[in-house]
């Protein structure tokens, strides 16, 4: 029997050109690896009951569900639309027992140039699918995303503006929102090392690892596997576990040119071996 390694969660996105869902989960299983983070479209390809049934089944930890977000839209329907989307989300986050659906919050409408408008409508759609999420016990993860994705996928953009709308609507910190600290979005951030002290353990819900290649290539699909960029992540592992954080350590990268081009368990293996001596 392969042995287990504690502390290391695999984002599905890592092995999303190789395998669908049922084929990844044997996968990380081979490798030693219990956790998973899944996104939609994985799901969906395989029906959330039966995508459920092997969460159970295998006894997963399930460290998110990506994504719920992309609140903003130019017009009032195209909100509702992406609320009542969230809504289904949560639901599906609660049938895989998910730690927390991580939210991508979404960036300017089209036609916009009103980033604070769209910022505005990032804390209203959260606040409304906020008493779903408590409903479900689903606690939802804004994950700040780097300034570079700001038009396009995400206009909260540091620790400290999740962390201002997590204040706002939830000020008691009830568990039920946080952060999703992903360091290919916030290694660069001056401010990391307090706002992961400010977030404590009931803000900070998720930590995404990679690394950031130099050059990068492209800015959605050229991430670094651990130890192959710039990123100190033992420095970042010490902030978000002295800020509270016991959770694992979850693996998510997008590599169009090469990493996706490996076969599966090369890059499993690789992630393991990373971990162990990099992270």
């Amino acid at each position: 029997m392969t042995e287990t390694v504690e502390g290391l969660s695999i984002n599905l996105a890592t092995v999303r050109q190789q395998w669908g869902f049922a084929e990844a989960v044997e996968g990380c299983l081979r490798h030693g690896i219990h956790a998973i983070a899944p996104w939609r479209d994985q799901i969906a390809a395989i029906g959330l009951d039966q995508a459920a049934r092997i969460v159970r089944e295998e006894g997963l930890q399930v460290t998110g569900l990506c994504r719920g977000g992309f609140f903003p839209a130019s017009d009032a329907a195209g909100r509702r639309a992406a609320i009542d989307d969230n809504r289904r989300a949560v639901e599906e986050a609660a049938a895989l027992r998910a730690d927390c659906l991580v939210l991508v919050v979404g960036g300017l409408p089209a036609g916009s140039r009103d980033i604070a408008g769209a910022r505005a409508m990032v804390v209203e759609g959260i606040a409304a699918v906020l008493p779903d999420a408590v409903a479900a016990g689903v606690p939802l993860a804004i994950e700040p995303l780097h300034p570079m994705y700001a038009a396009d996928r995400a206009c909260v953009n540091t620790l400290s503006q999740a962390l201002d709308i997590c204040d706002a609507l939830d000020p008691p910190q009830t568990g039920a929102l946080g952060v999703a600290l992903d360091v290919y979005h916030c290694w660069w951030d001056p401010e990391l090392e307090a706002q992961a002290l400010r977030a404590g353990p009931k803000r900070l819900m998720a930590h995404h690892i990679c690394d950031w290649l130099v050059p990068t290539r492209d800015m959605l699909t050229d991430r670094g596997m651990m130890g192959d960029g710039v990123i100190d992540l033992p420095a970042i592992r010490r902030m978000v576990e002295a800020g509270g954080f016991s959770g694992p350590q979850e693996v998510e990268i997008f590599s169009a040119e090469h990493w996706w081009k490996k076969p599966g368990d090369e890059v499993l293996a690789t992630c393991v071996e990373r971990f162990r001596t990099v992270c």
